[in-house]
């Protein structure tokens, strides 16, 4: 028998810019409860890419870099007869914008010499055009789920 489906409480508008996505985001930024430091390391950033891009609203690239990264298919271990085959699967739109969102932090934690605000600046920013380390993780993904394409008829 299947578990039943958690009800997922709703999340609350970020202060400054009025979006449900961001707020989410500030919320995986954040370590050890500190969401005060997570918003500042955020809107930091969007202040650096609003400077850097010369747009009016940072909003628009991180949406943008979003879009980008969320990967359509990933791969899933699915065990068939004493052997682990790697099965592409679709991405349902929940995971892909977790991914996405995990990908980036990922990408500018990954750096150092600098304020995080910078790096997650510049991989929001390179995310955007579809450059920088998140994209290539997702077309990493996409790459494997191909490879794997084979084994799609075992999707469950």
């Amino acid at each position: 028998m299947r578990r039943p489906i958690k009800k997922k409480l709703p999340i609350a508008e970020d202060i400054k810019y009025k979006n449900i996505r961001l707020s989410k985001f500030i919320n995986n930024i954040m370590l050890d409860g500190k969401k005060e430091t997570a918003r500042k390391v955020v809107y930091d950033a969007l202040e650096q890419i609003k400077k850097a891009a010369e747009v009016e609203d940072p909003i628009e690239v991180f949406e943008n870099a979003l879009r980008n990264v969320g990967p359509t298919v990933e791969v899933r271990s699915r065990r068939v007869g004493g052997a682990n085959y790697q099965v592409p699967r679709e991405v349902r739109p929940e995971r892909r914008q977790a991914l996405a969102m995990r990908w980036i932090i990922t990408a500018a934690r990954a750096k150092s010499g600098a304020p995080v605000s910078k790096f997650l600046a510049d991989e929001l920013l390179a995310a955007s055009r579809n450059e920088g380390t998140a994209v290539k993780k997702k077309e990493d993904t996409h790459r494997m789920a191909e490879a794997n394409r084979a084994f799609a008829h075992f999707a469950w």
